[in-house]
């Protein structure tokens, strides 16, 4: 038979789980809406760009519902220990899926004034960037939805290929505009979306902090491999006198 505490408990899981669904939902969301980004680059659609920006409002719809679900389970349901760093470790995470959402959206932002210009070969390599990233939220939520602590350490170092990938195009880029100054508008766009990218993964690695907290109830205890060089001096380009 059956006790009230049994209830509330079956219960108390039963909104954590729904809860976990959304914020999956949600952070699936953000990711398609990258991946749309990345399209409409590649297919220089100013009016498909413009749909991907709006769509970023679903987002943060979701963001709201969830915030609001977790004041009404701490309200409601007065959790402990473990399950008190479930539901904080949820709003953080919506928090960063909300960013990346908009990062997303900047990236098709930035698309709409790069279509109306002459193409430059750079652009090719956001695909690439933006796949690292692409992967790395879906890892991470992977990780989030299997409560798998150790699947999110791993993610959390393996920003450091997307940090070494952000280095070697931001390079690429400056190259391409010191070569020729007709390049140096369409590649200030490409530069601040692949920074967008960058940030994506920033927000991956919070989430992967979050859920290593959220398992193990402690922080991560070391410091995470930042491979980013780009504010670092720059190597003098073949050709190009130092000045």
């Amino acid at each position: 038979m059956s006790t009230s505490k049994d209830h509330i408990i079956k219960s108390y899981d039963d909104e954590l789980e729904r809860l976990t669904g959304e914020l999956v939902r949600m952070g699936e969301l953000s990711v398609r809406q990258l991946e749309a980004a990345i399209d409409v680059v590649e297919r220089r659609d100013e009016r498909a760009a413009r749909r991907v920006v709006d769509n970023d409002d679903a987002i943060d719809q979701l963001e709201q519902e969830i915030s609001h679900d977790v004041v009404r389970l701490l309200a409601l349901r007065a959790p402990m220990a473990g399950d008190l760093r479930n539901v904080f470790a949820a709003l953080r995470i919506a928090a960063d899926i909300e960013r990346i959402g908009d990062y997303a959206a900047n990236v098709a932002k930035r698309a709409i004034p790069l279509s109306m210009l002459a193409p430059v070969a750079p652009a090719n390599g956001l695909a690439t960037l933006a796949a690292l990233a692409v992967d790395e939220v879906r890892e991470v939520l992977r990780a989030y939805r299997n409560r798998d602590a150790e699947h999110a350490r791993q993610v959390w170092e393996s920003d450091a290929r997307l940090d070494e990938a952000w280095t070697g195009y931001f390079r690429q880029l400056l190259t391409y505009m010191m070569e020729d100054p007709r390049n140096i508008t369409p590649c200030t766009h490409l530069l601040f979306m692949a920074k967008n990218i960058e940030r994506i993964g920033d927000h991956a690695t919070n989430i992967a902090e979050n859920v290593w907290f959220q398992v193990t109830g402690e922080q991560l205890d070391k410091q995470r491999n930042k491979r980013d060089l780009t504010s670092e001096p720059q190597p003098p380009i073949p050709g190009k006198p130092r000045t």
